[in-house]
Order: structure tokens, then C-alpha cells, then sequence
């Protein structure tokens, strides 16, 4: 017998069903099969086996490729994942699948292990050619990141065994991939999503052989690699690494629980640490000098209105790297921008939360109408920030348009947003036109995040004489900016754990957020019932044509079986529905 999950999008098919295994099938846990199913025929996972067949039951019928996509350890991770992020166990069982059936390689010679020189963490690299189980690590160092990875991976690979590493970008992952191509050749495998689903696949069947460097976005986190002895995530707290789409799933968090069980150490990079990677405790080891650029913060407060996106600061830099043939890359704020009276230049800020404003009339964050500037009650802003194409507007008027394009472009002068950055080869100059609109958003990771950003401009000017980064602001006195000028993260990062701890935000409490469509009538009491007494419910607030509940607590897990149910029945009632687990905006 045989325990099969079918693959299907619901809740009701997470125990599996019962399968006789015919004579000449050859299943194992993790084997992709095709089953009966009422009256149709549909594809299914192999979850258990070994049982004596019970009178009855109905036979497999065929197995669908070649080798198992999961292992019993692989599977506990994953039904860990379908509970944390209120998902269908399918759903998480088809991301450990390749596109296309996977066939049985035969495992080809590989290249031998250069010497790289010595790993910036000879425990981990110790641990992890031995097969045995450290606890994780954060590599605080300013990247780029293949040399230290490829000291940290030679010994494991040397041994026999597979390392993984997770990018935030397809375009980091396919730079990282050649350099370590350079070093390691075809023991590298190189996952990109763009490449389509041969490529994909085939990448899938190299990474389950041992001996492997697999580098690749989100997606392989739950990827089968075979002798998986290490795994690395580059910049964790980017928020390319979370999926959007329910289930929001962040890879961080995948291979946090990937080590735990299956026993491999774990390595996160950054310059700017998560309070998530804080909060768990891994050792902190720092690489390399300083962990971004030189940083000139310019205040705007002194300026008179109307002066335009860039001050007269911002200017003469920009003037001089154009004169010089150097290259700038100038940061656009793709979301609200920063509003300031016209009368007298102070931020518009919540009095309440101290949010940035959008373009409405109150609070985005805690709904408080924000009524005239506090300071002299002008009711006239405007905004210190916009978006790509009026920055090359203005650009292009103070240094002619062929010296000012969008990325891609080549010009000396390039605009750009946060996705811009992943592919940014080294500039002389960085500018921020709006820190104030990222240090202010409204969400409970502002700071954090704002300075991760902002840190991120500063790193792509890179060390050298001359280069530097220019940070526009409203705000001088903000502690972001001090901490961005010392070129050190971790007191404010202190200071912003103590303050979510405060109010019960990650890591020191948990949340979800529910998005639903078309729920049925008494949604919100049929919510509340569920978690009754497990969590704090907030909302329902209106958004278009959606209803949106925040749950908050110290311990969700209790909800988070109670909402499985709950939002499998709404679905079945043709309501959308979407669960944002440990979400980065609220």
C-alpha cells in the first residue's frame, strides 16, 4: 500500500488516500505517481508505503518520471511549511518537482576542488564536510559575495557533498553562478526561472546528484539536493526572497527549518541583518572592511520651496561625474513619496505613528486624519520625490538628455528603482532623492528596511577615492542616517527589536494577514470564532473589493490550523482568498 497526496490545490487531500502498489510499479516516498480519483485520473505524491494492501482499495496506476522529488525529511519541512503559511500540502509538495518529468542521470565526472583559500568560517566549512549539524551563522560583510562563498563552499564540495545558495535576483544569481563557474565549473549548477522548463529541469536532475554548488532564486529552496550539506542565503532580509502569491513563502525561513531537521549548518549574508536573524541568535562574524560606502547626508530643510527632485547639493555632484565621464545612479521612490510644507519646509509626518503620508488626507498606516502642517498650518506640500521617468525629466534639463536614461540605457547618469540595483555594475556616485519616504513608510519594518535600501545605494558607489553616496533628506536627525554615515546597523537594529517587542510585532510576536474576495456573508464572525481566544483580530478594514484582517499574537500556530478550514471553505464558496504569513508590509 501506498499513502498518496493528489495534486491538488486543496486542503480536503492533505492526509492522502490509501493506493494498492500493482506488481512491476516501483514506488518510494517522494515518487511522483498517477492515480484514480472519482471519475478522472490525476497526477499525486507518494507519501508513505511499506503498509500490507487492505481488500478494496484502488490500484496506482502509473509512476510519472524517473526519481522521487522529496525524502521523509524533506517532507517534514514541508508540512512544517503547509501549517506556518495556511497552505495545501500539494501546493508545497509541487515545489520540490522540477517543470518537466525528472529523469535518472548518470553521474559524470567532475572537475576536481581548487584550492580557494582559507573559509571566512572554517567551523562551518568543517562541520559541513563532515556531515554534521552547526548552529547558523551571519556573515555581516559588505559582499560582492563569491569569493568568501567559494572559501566557505571548496571543502564541502571536496568532500562529496552539495552546497546550496539562494539569491535574492535571477541577475545576482546568474553573476554569482559564472564567477563560481570560474573557480568550481560544472559542479556548479545555475537555477534561473527565465530559462524555461527544459533548462530548469535539467538543472533540477544535477542538483539532486552530491557534489553540487546550486545557486538560484527563491525557488530552490525546497529544491532535493543531493548530499545537501550547506546552505547559504545572500542578503536575507531582501524582500525578493519571500514570495508575494499565497503561499508567502520566505526561503530564509524554509532552509532555517531545512537545517534544523535534515541537520546541515546554515549561513546568512548581509550588511544589514533582519531583527528575524537577530532575534534566533546566530553567531555574528564580520568580513571584509566597511560595510558600505562613504555616505553625505544633504538636508533639504534649508531650501526654498519649488527648488525641485534635487538640491542644489545633488546637482554640482552630478555636474562633476558627467564633466569626469563617471557614472551615477540615481534612486527613484517607486511608492508615496515624502510630502513638506511649502511655507516651512518641516516633513508632513502622523502626529500619532509618525508615518509618512500618502496623497489622501490621513494616515495610511493608523487612519488619523493628518489635517494642516503641524508646525505653521500650511496646507500646501510637496512631494521631495517621484518617480523614473520625471526623474529623467528633470535630470535631463540641468544635464542634457544624453547623459540621463533608465537602466539599460549605458548613460553616464542612470534612474532607477530598488530592482535596478541587482544587475548595477560599480558607480562612482550614488544619489537617494527621497530617504525620508523610505525611513517613513507605513509599516512596521520602515526603518529596517529604509536603511537596508539605503545602504544597498551606498555599496554600489563602493570604496575608492572619490566615490560616495549623496542622501537626500528632511529628516537629518532621522537615527537611520546616523546609522548610514557610521557604517554600523546593529545599535538601531537594537533599538527597532525593542520597539516592535513593545507592541507585540516580529520577531517578538507573530501575524497574519488574511485578503479575501467575495467571502460569504458573516465572514468576520466566522473568522473570530475560528481564532477565538488564540489571537487579536483587527479589521475587517475595505480595500477595493476585498476585506482585509490582521491577526496578531504571540503564538499563531493554534490559528493557523483553525484558518485552514475556515479558508477552504470560503474558497469552495468561490471567494479569493489570500494568507500573507510573517508579511513584510501590513
Amino acid at each position: 500500500m501506498a499513502r498518496v497526496v493528489p495534486d491538488l490545490p486543496t486542503f480536503a487531500v492533505d492526509d492522502g488516500f490509501a493506493y494498492e502498489v500493482p506488481a512491476g510499479i516501483d514506488v518510494e516516498v517522494g515518487a511522483m505517481v498517477r492515480i484514480p480519483l472519482g471519475g478522472r485520473r490525476v497526477g499525486g505524491f507518494v507519501v508513505a508505503t511499506g503498509e500490507a494492501a487492505r481488500p478494496g482499495l484502488r490500484p496506482v496506476v502509473s509512476r510519472r518520471g524517473e526519481m522521487p522529488v522529496f525524502d521523509r525529511s524533506l517532507l517534514e519541512v514541508m508540512r512544517w511549511a503547509a501549517t506556518h503559511y495556511v497552505a495545501p500540502l500539494p501546493v508545497l509538495l509541487a515545489k520540490a518537482a522540477p517543470p518537466n518529468l525528472p529523469r535518472r542521470r548518470r553521474g559524470g565526472e567532475l572537475p576536481p576542488v581548487p584550492s580557494c583559500g582559507a573559509s571566512v568560517l572554517p567551523e562551518v566549512s568543517a562541520a559541513a564536510a563532515a556531515g554534521e549539524h552547526l548552529g547558523a551563522r551571519y556573515l555581516l560583510g559588505p559582499g560582492p559575495w563569491a569569493a568568501p562563498l567559494a572559501g566557505l563552499a571548496a571543502p564541502v564540495l571536496a568532500s562529496g557533498r552539495s552546497v546550496l545558495v539562494v539569491v535574492p535576483a535571477v541577475a545576482e544569481a546568474r553573476s554569482l553562478a559564472a564567477h563560481l563557474g570560474e573557480r568550481f565549473g560544472a559542479r556548479v549548477v545555475a537555477v534561473l526561472a527565465e530559462d524555461g522548463g527544459a533548462a530548469l529541469t535539467a538543472a533540477w536532475e544535477a542538483a539532486a546528484q552530491p557534489g553540487r554548488l546550486v545557486v538560484g532564486t527563491r525557488e530552490v529552496a525546497l529544491w532535493p539536493v543531493g548530499g545537501l550539506a550547506l546552505a547559504v542565503v545572500v542578503d536575507e532580509g531582501r524582500r525578493g526572497l519571500k514570495d508575494r502569491a499565497t503561499p508567502t513563502l520566505h526561503a530564509r525561513d524554509l532552509l532555517w527549518r531545512r537545517s534544523a531537521v535534515q541537520r546541515f549548518p546554515l549561513v546568512l549574508c548581509g550588511a544589514v541583518p533582519t531583527g528575524e536573524a537577530l532575534e534566533r541568535a546566530p553567531a555574528l562574524v564580520r568580513y571584509g572592511g566597511r560595510l558600505w560606502g562613504l555616505v553625505e547626508v544633504v538636508d533639504r530643510t534649508a531650501e526654498p520651496p519649488g527648488s525641485g527632485l534635487i538640491g542644489e547639493r545633488g546637482r554640482q555632484a552630478l555636474r562633476a561625474v558627467v564633466a569626469e565621464g563617471k557614472r551615477a545612479f540615481v534612486l527613484a521612490e517607486t511608492r508615496a513619496p515624502a510630502l513638506r510644507c511649502t511655507s516651512c519646509r518641516t516633513l508632513r509626518v502622523c502626529p500619532r505613528c509618525g508615518a509618512r503620508p500618502d496623497a489622501g488626507g490621513s494616515c495610511p498606516r493608523c487612519g488619523v486624519a493628518l489635517g494642516p502642517c503641524l508646525r505653521c498650518g500650511g496646507r500646501r506640500f510637496e512631494a521631495l520625490g517621484a518617480a523614473v521617468g520625471r526623474l529623467v525629466a528633470e535630470l535631463g534639463g540641468f544635464l542634457g538628455r544624453g547623459a540621463v536614461g533608465e537602466a539599460g540605457t549605458g548613460r553616464n547618469v542612470v534612474v532607477g528603482t530598488e530592482r535596478d540595483l541587482a544587475g548595477l555594475q560599480p558607480v562612482d556616485l550614488g544619489v537617494v532623492v527621497d530617504a525620508d519616504g523610505l525611513l517613513r513608510a507605513p509599516h512596521y519594518r520602515a526603518v529596517e528596511d529604509g536603511l537596508r535600501l539605503l545602504a544597498r545605494v551606498a555599496a554600489a558607489a563602493g570604496p575608492g577615492r572619490g566615490r560616495r553616496a549623496l542622501v537626500q533628506t528632511a529628516d537629518p536627525t532621522h537615527p537611520a542616517l546616523g546609522a548610514l554615515r557610521r557604517g554600523d546597523p546593529l545599535p538601531l537594529l537594537g533599538d527597532e527589536m525593542a520597539r516592535r517587542a513593545a507592541v507585540g510585532f516580529p520577531p517578538a510576536g507573530e501575524i497574519l494577514v488574511v485578503e479575501a474576495a467575495g467571502v460569504p456573508e458573516g465572514a468576520d464572525a466566522s473568522l473570530r470564532s475560528a481564532v477565538a481566544g488564540r489571537a487579536e483580530v483587527h479589521g475587517p478594514a475595505e480595500r477595493g473589493d476585498r476585506l482585509r484582517w490582521l491577526l496578531q499574537g504571540r503564538d499563531l500556530h493554534g490559528p493557523r490550523l483553525m484558518l485552514r478550514r475556515l479558508v477552504q471553505d470560503w474558497r469552495d464558496a468561490g471567494a479569493r482568498v489570500r494568507v500573507d504569513a510573517d508579511p513584510i508590509d501590513l
